[in-house]
């Protein structure tokens, strides 16, 4: 369907889908362990970018199969993870307009319309200024794995059970590694419950991939 006007925070309707987003990046490890972790179970996963972490540079080759099959999609988390509403409109427009081009020079793929802004701080006047450059979602989520910071591998399994569910935009981050120990764990809730990973694009048509 088309991609609905506003910030998106979850799925649209009634179902069994699961949009299971991957933020940040700070970790090149974890992140090439997702990369594995999706390729050998299928997971349909949205990695949200800031190009500002030598993560993306060091696994562009090991994400390209991923990505250009389409079960990885890229959108655009700024360039830096800056606080956008703390910013003037040029530095709002840099940031995003940086972190496209680094997604499209080294993937080849166009990330619009989904932005994620971090912390999820965002105000009309962001979203008409990423609007202006396409990236016309803001999108948030639904429930998080909580590991933006370093938390334990229980603990990443307790919030996936609480926010795996139908319909939902899930949150989780590249950046600490107990998650990848517990994929098996996460596979298993999602197995159980019926759900079906999807991608952003998966599920919306956009101009930019109708």
């Amino acid at each position: 369907m088309p991609v609905p006007p506003g910030a998106l925070t979850g799925l649209p309707g009634e179902g069994s889908l699961l949009a299971w987003t991957v933020d940040d990046g700070t970790s090149p490890e974890v992140l090439a362990a997702y990369a594995r972790f999706a390729h050998e179970t299928g997971t349909r996963l949205t990695f949200f970018v800031n190009g500002i972490y030598d993560a993306w540079d060091g696994n562009v080759e090991v994400l390209r199969p991923l990505v250009d099959s389409g079960q990885l999609q890229l959108g655009n988390h700024t360039w830096s993870h800056a606080d956008l509403t703390s910013l003037s409109d040029s530095e709002v427009v840099h940031e995003l307009q940086r972190n496209h081009d680094f997604i499209q020079n080294l993937w080849g793929v166009d990330a619009r319309p989904f932005f994620r802004p971090p912390f999820g701080y965002h105000d009309d006047r962001i979203d008409h200024l990423a609007a202006d450059i396409g990236y016309t979602v803001p999108t948030l989520w639904h429930g998080s794995l909580s590991d933006s910071g370093l938390i334990t591998e229980q603990q990443i399994v307790d919030f996936a059970t609480e926010w795996f569910l139908p319909q939902h935009i899930v949150i989780g981050h590249l950046n600490f590694d107990p998650v990848t120990r517990v994929f098996p764990q996460l596979m298993q809730i999602v197995r159980q419950r019926g759900l079906q990973t999807v991608t952003l694009n998966d599920v919306f048509t956009s101009q930019a991939h109708p």
